[in-house]
């Protein structure tokens, strides 16, 4: 190597090298923080469920004296802010009659706002399967599908299940 071609090899070095250090590298991107806190999801769940029509057909099931029981507990621990009990308590209702999809429903809403967004997912499905595919649980299963896609980040399948929510209203009976 000549001294002509050595000097040649360290000045494009060095002139690479003050180059690279001119050069501010990237900021990392930063993906979107969804700020909702649960409590927030589960309000939105439960507008949803509230309807537009106050003359729609509800129905109601006849419930267990037992499972009503735990029910109420559940109601009660999760006014006080115990979310563990009031899942433990729903828990042993749905142990007791597992195929009931309010029980299932009350249950999916302890998850979402205990942030388990696929547990409240799962509930909420089995709930869709087997209850009633009108009304306000109905839309109340579908608006829990809904929050816990939004909470994950997946926001194409939040938008299906949002889809849903209209086949869920059904008007009441128009009485003359």
């Amino acid at each position: 190597m000549t001294t002509r071609t050595l000097i040649r090899s360290t000045a494009v070095l060095a002139l690479s090298l003050s180059l690279a250090a001119c050069v501010t590298p990237a900021a990392p991107v930063k993906a979107p923080v969804d700020t909702t806190t649960p409590a927030q999801r589960m309000a939105a769940v439960e507008a949803v469920a509230a309807g537009s029509d106050a003359k729609e057909l509800a129905v109601q099931p006849l419930r267990d004296a037992e499972i009503e029981d735990l029910r109420m507990t559940a109601q009660a621990k999760r006014q006080a802010n115990d979310l563990a009990g009031a899942a433990e308590a729903l828990n042993q209702a749905l142990l007791v009659s597992d195929g009931d999809p309010s029980i299932l429903q009350e249950r999916a809403e302890i998850a979402l706002l205990q942030g388990d967004w696929g547990r409240a997912e799962t509930l909420a499905r089995k709930a869709v399967e087997l209850g009633s595919r009108t009304g306000p649980l109905c839309r109340r299963h579908w608006a829990t599908i809904e929050q816990s896609r939004l909470a994950r980040g997946e926001k194409e399948n939040a938008v299906s299940a949002h889809a849903q929510l209209e086949g869920c209203t059904v008007p009441g009976i128009k009485r003359y």
